[in-house]
């Protein structure tokens, strides 16, 4: 598969509410591919939700050693119908997304998760994880919820900022 059109705020496939993969088939397997090559495409992309790519379905991807920053990083991460499970702790970040290209924000999340999820061969996982990977595995369900990080900021005029390139 290649490298999928990404959607951009105001589309309102972006406001729907994801649904569960009750199996994972071929063209399950294939979206998800094509999701990969898709965040993998995007320099220092960390995460994509299948929502972004015009799928509802509760599919994200994730790999946040693409980050330049320094942090833990399980690497490649499919997870499909993730659920959080366990959270603690606060900690705010600046985050940005493909879905909303010219502006990045500064949104409060868990500092600590657990995950529950299946992976591409329908075996379940849990992945403990903190810090910049816990924020993006929050930031890539919250697409699944139909929510995007600026529904997340505290104020739009104090906490959103026009990404510099």
């Amino acid at each position: 598969m290649n490298i999928l059109p990404v959607l951009t705020i105001p589309n309102p496939l972006l406001k729907e509410i994801s649904l569960p993969v009750e199996h994972i088939t071929e063209e399950t397997k294939n979206l998800i591919e094509g999701i990969s090559k898709t965040l993998y495409a995007h320099k220092y992309c960390v995460g994509i939700a299948a929502v972004q790519v015009g799928v509802l379905q509760r599919i994200v991807v994730i790999d946040a050693s693409q980050s330049l920053k320094e942090h833990r990083s399980s690497g490649l991460l499919i997870m499909i119908n993730p659920v959080i499970t366990y959270s603690s702790g606060k900690i705010s970040s600046r985050e940005g997304c493909l879905s909303a290209p010219d502006f990045i924000g500064t949104v409060v999340r868990r500092k600590k998760i657990e995950v529950d999820y299946l992976d591409l061969n329908g075996k379940k996982q849990q992945l403990k994880t903190d810090g910049f990977e816990a924020i993006v595995v929050q930031h890539e369900i919250d697409h699944l919820d139909g929510k995007v990080f600026l529904d997340r900021v505290t104020s739009l005029k104090t906490d959103v900022f026009r990404r510099v390139t």
